[in-house]
């Protein structure tokens, strides 16, 4: 790559400047969003709305879990009701692969569908997404198909009912899919790809594991964080991050202890859908960039990578967002305003980690081997150089410390302390610096008719 020849220095300064030029674009860049409906039940109001909308026959993606668990149950009966046929693709999995996308496309053609339903997690509404803008470019490969803007045609019509709450994909402008061959995932980006309506609805949600619930929620947490911190940010994308933030830490302790809560579900629900509209606009950093390699290599869950590496970043990049942190730390609750702003950002980054402990998520990744780390680093600073507007740009060699910081071994330097002492407030940081069948596809066609002790340090594996 040519930034590997640019003096590190140098290569900074230039692309503070390009990201800089990228923002003011992302400020007047024109980004739908879809209609909301909030609350228990809003999936079968959905159900009556994409069949009022006139759609003959739909295409529900989803998995085999939500199918076994009925939650498709009031979706699929107002389809039904209202005249809408419907078919069942339930082949999800957790980063969904081009073979099974491709899976996907041929149910579409095959059913002669004209709609994309996706009740699910983030894999699940980015497949729809996939699937829709293949299906409308026709003659093109997904791999073809990712980066921004390489479909002509407007992708078929997507709506979402998402049963976790951290993507935020029912509002984003990507689909993320994985790339097995390559052992790397593929980003398709068009503002077209922005679902026409979205049902947030908390009762989907009460049979959510604790281990999801919690590396979701934080996966909600970084979006609001990076959107909120980085250079793309505008005065819109600030209140929908700082709402976020002040709603997950009011929330996601009480979502993970109690998952039959229907208002923390709500808000937790509500917190991804707002998290996600922030950084659809703003974007996202480092924590992003490095998760997304360990998603490709080691196939680590989004939100769990990003809930290991934020505290990390953070405290890189705290030097250049001193204030910034601050005002996360008041819309979280964790200080008050005569505090100081480098007392307040420190209790930000505590208040991450005691949120992190509280809730199960390790401070270790377990498939992560050293061998790796130079090349992970390496991947992680071209995604993020080539795209997000971070505050504080980082070499090779703290990318590498940072990334051999959660190594499983109780010894790694550097790594996150699982429970923050307060006293840690007084050391402030310096200034400066996501049917069944016999045939393939697994279809099924309906007709018409019809707070805790602290904790050893843990790693991935013992989420």
């Amino acid at each position: 790559m040519i930034f590997d020849f640019i003096p590190e220095s140098t290569r900074a300064a230039g692309l503070g400047a390009l990201m800089k030029g990228a923002g003011a674009l992302t400020r007047v860049l024109p980004i739908p969003q879809p209609t909301l409906l909030v609350g228990a039940g809003s999936s079968r109001r959905l159900g009556q709305a994409v069949a009022a909308f006139g759609h003959g026959r739909v295409l529900v993606v989803t998995d085999k879990v939500i199918v076994g668990l009925g939650l498709l149950q009031g979706l699929t009966e107002a389809l039904a009701e209202g005249g809408c046929e419907v078919v069942v693709f339930d082949e999800i999995t957790p980063d969904a692969p081009i073979p099974l996308i491709e899976r996907g496309i041929a149910a579409f053609r095959d059913h002669d569908c004209d709609a994309l339903v996706a009740v699910g997690g983030g894999s699940a509404i980015d497949a729809a997404k996939a699937i829709a803008v293949a299906i409308a470019n026709p003659g093109r490969s997904l791999r073809s198909l990712a980066g921004y803007y390489k479909g002509l045609r407007t992708p078929m019509s997507v709506y979402a009912v998402p049963t976790t709450a951290g993507t935020g994909s029912e509002v984003t402008v990507a689909a993320v899919i994985a790339d097995p061959e390559r052992r790397s995932k593929l980003v398709i980006v068009d503002t077209r790809l922005v679902p026409r309506m979205a049902a947030l609805d908390p009762a989907l949600m009460t049979g959510l594991p604790r281990a999801i619930t919690a590396a979701t929620g934080i996966d909600a947490l970084t979006h609001a964080v990076e959107a909120f911190l980085g250079n793309w940010a505008t005065a819109h994308t600030d209140a929908l991050a700082l709402a976020a933030v002040g709603l997950i830490f009011a929330n996601l302790r009480t979502a993970c202890g109690d998952g039959a809560n229907l208002q923390a579900r709500e808000n937790m629900a509500l917190a991804s859908t707002w998290a996600g509209m922030a950084f659809t606009r703003a974007n996202v950093g480092y924590v992003h960039a490095i998760a997304h390699q360990f998603g490709g290599l080691y196939h680590t869950p989004h939100g769990l990578a990003n809930a290991i590496m934020l505290p990390h970043v953070l405290r890189f990049s705290a030097p250049a967002v001193t204030a910034r942190l601050a005002q996360l730390a008041l819309r979280a609750g964790l200080g008050q305003e005569d505090e100081g702003e480098e007392t307040l950002a420190r209790a930000f980054i505590d208040g991450v980690c005691r949120l992190n402990d509280d809730i199960g998520i390790p401070t270790t990744l377990q498939a992560l081997r050293e061998e790796d780390i130079p090349e992970l680093a390496r991947a992680a600073l071209q995604e993020a150089h080539a795209g997000y507007p971070v505050p504080l740009y980082m070499t090779q060699a703290q990318c590498e410390a940072m990334i051999r910081a959660v190594l499983p071994d109780e010894g790694a330097a550097g790594a996150v302390t699982a429970k923050a002492p307060r006293k840690t407030r007084s050391n402030p940081p310096a200034k400066g610096a996501r049917a069944s069948s016999t045939r393939p596809g697994a279809m099924r066609t309906t007709p018409a008719s019809k707070k805790t002790p602290p904790r050893k340090r843990r790693s991935a594996t013992q989420a």
